[in-house]
């Protein structure tokens, strides 16, 4: 039981490190940026990695169709896949940062049991 008090020491020690590790990851979140796509590139969204969509482009030719069900439909995919997409690298560069370790609460990883979290 005392053996783990060391590292509760250190952990305790490196905690003003740790927020700035984790207030730079959050920040350089900002600057991941991934596509997603529907309807053959008729739609695309961009998402970056603090899951905030960027942008929609929808090409003019699906608009002159007339069809709103259609472009409500490729909307929702393109969007779903840039966040997914986002997600996932935002996954990727966060666990590089923490050597693997899962953070609760950052996109990506699951949360840890009793943290509340989804």
């Amino acid at each position: 039981m005392f053996n783990n008090l060391g590292n509760l020491a250190d952990l305790m020690r490196n905690a003003g490190k740790l927020r700035e590790t984790v207030e730079k990851a959050t920040e350089s979140l900002g600057q991941v940026q991934v596509e997603g796509t529907a309807g053959a590139g008729a739609v695309t969204a961009r998402a970056n990695g603090r899951l905030e969509l960027i942008s929609i482009r929808i090409d003019p030719k699906l608009l002159a169709d007339g069809d709103t069900e259609l472009v409500e439909d490729l909307v929702t995919a393109a969007v779903n896949q840039a966040l997914t997409r986002a997600r996932e690298a935002a996954a990727r560069s966060i666990s590089s940062l923490a050597g693997g370790l899962p953070i609760p609460g950052f996109p990506g990883f699951p949360a840890t049991p009793g943290s509340g979290g989804a």
